[in-house]
């Protein structure tokens, strides 16, 4: 292959099959397209799997005390916080792998790691007596599967040229967002089946108010993916190689002397984190604002409910909780070709200033009117378009923002940006759900409204107006 080029990846330091000995994206008449395209699409299915396995618990603690658990609502949105902590810290450690372990290394260990988390819910969700700290370090494993996109990106990104990495790494991310509506939507259905019967009983599931109880196979939510998970490592071992980047820890760590590092670190804060937090906590607000947790919709009378507000419809959380990552998630992967088209700072513009305006419409929703039916169903029908907006906007600019750090950074810094970005941003779910146990919703919603105006103002005056520093 050329090696004249400033982007050659050349080097005589890994050795085996799986290393490329010579790697350059750019040159279109050595460019493996096929290689490239097959990364992306075994790494992404590996990744959506990751997003499933780091979501778990989101679409498992609302029904927990449903299902005999006995927790506080304060303890569910640690249980769905923690998955999110975790995979903060984690992404710390995955960021850097990539050139240590390559792709094909990298993404097979991580994938079979995801089996930890997987099996343990699928066994310990059977017995309602599981002490609370032993789910919260489930949720803590949980965090293996956030921690691999900082991994996963940063390597398909060594793979594409420029012009295309907007494209491939939407698709890549957006598709793997997909995990997140997977476990969600998925839960709720195939619970019912006794296909893995073997591998535990069935148990009653509490119905909502004026709803009979039925029998569920609740540890299917997790163990449905043990055999993909496998069949991903499988894929992943046999079929990807690496490319050989140089780059040694000092190395990697020179993008925090760059200022861009940072306002791009707020700015996917304002994206990612928003879509990952709300990710996790919306069956939570569901419940908790308009559903069977808020005390003055639903009474506790001994081990049934009673309605409080005669003619209203209880919403079940498992019903709408998919929606709002399948929006993010899908307007990733729709406007990341047209951020290749139009640029990056463009869309995110238009994102922050979405979110503005979405986040302020759903503030009026979050005091829900308990006075009547009919209020309580015009609030309910508020919020959930609201919070559907919000993923909307927040989906356009993880799109945006990842094109817009190749073009801001050289090919090695980019792939540590993206790590380095991605693994804060990826604390959302910590700080929603922890916000969420210290502060009424409207006031951590307005604290979110006051960070968004900063992000689009640090977007508008670095990124987007006319004789920007740094055009994306």
């Amino acid at each position: 292959m050329s090696t004249n080029r400033p982007n050659a990846t050349k080097t005589a330091g890994p050795t085996g099959k799986e290393w490329l000995r010579s790697w350059d994206p750019e040159d279109q008449e050595t460019w493996d397209k096929g290689l490239a395209w097959r990364t992306l699409w075994i790494s992404t299915f590996t990744l959506t799997l990751c997003f499933a396995s780091w979501f778990l618990a989101s679409a498992i603690a609302p029904k927990l005390t449903n299902l005999g658990f006995d927790f506080s609502n304060s303890q569910l949105y640690w249980l769905t916080a923690m998955p999110g902590l975790a995979g903060g810290l984690m992404r710390l450690i995955w960021m850097i792998l990539p050139p240590i372990m390559g792709t094909r290394k990298l993404v097979t260990f991580t994938t079979l790691l995801l089996l930890i988390p997987v099996l343990g819910w699928g066994l310990l969700i059977q017995d309602p007596s599981t002490p609370f700290w032993v789910l919260l370090s489930l949720s803590f494993l949980s965090g293996i599967g956030g921690g691999a996109f900082s991994g996963f990106m940063p390597s398909t990104s060594y793979f594409f040229p420029r012009r295309l990495q907007g494209t491939a790494l939407g698709l890549q991310a957006g598709i793997g967002n997909f995990g997140v509506s997977l476990v969600q939507l998925l839960t709720p259905w195939i619970i019912g089946f006794s296909m893995i019967g073997f591998l535990g009983g069935s148990q009653p599931m509490a119905g909502a108010p004026g709803r009979p109880a039925r029998e569920v196979w609740y540890q299917n939510a997790a163990l449905v993916y043990v055999p993909f998970i496998l069949v991903g490592a499988l894929l992943a071992w046999t079929m990807l190689r690496s490319v050989p980047v140089k780059a040694n820890l000092k190395q990697q760590l020179d993008i925090f002397r760059n200022q861009d590092t940072w306002w791009m670190t707020l700015i996917y804060i304002m994206t990612f984190g928003t879509f990952a937090g709300l990710s996790a906590q919306f069956g939570l607000l569901v419940k908790n604002l308009y559903g069977a947790g808020n005390p003055e919709i639903v009474q506790r009378v001994g081990a049934t409910s009673q309605l409080l507000v005669e003619g209203y419809s209880v919403p079940d959380p498992v019903t709408f909780v998919f929606l709002g990552p399948l929006v993010g998630a899908a307007a990733r992967v729709l406007f990341s070709p047209l951020t290749d088209r139009f640029g990056g700072a463009k869309w995110t513009l238009v994102s922050g200033l979405g979110i503005i305006a979405s986040i302020g419409f759903t503030i009026t929703a979050l005091r829900p009117d308990t006075t009547s039916a009919a209020t309580l169903d015009a609030g309910f029908d508020r919020f959930l378009w609201g919070m559907l907006a919000i993923f909307l906007f927040s989906g356009i600019g993880n799109a945006s923002t990842f094109k817009q750090m190749p073009m801001i950074f050289e090919r090695r810094q980019a792939g540590g940006v993206i790590g380095w970005t991605a693994a804060i941003a990826a604390f959302g779910p910590f700080f929603f759900g922890f916000g969420l146990t210290l502060m009424s919703p409207t006031a951590f919603y307005v604290i979110g409204l006051a960070f968004a105006v900063l992000c689009v103002t640090i977007t508008w005056m670095r990124y987007a107006r006319p004789g920007a520093p740094k055009p994306s």
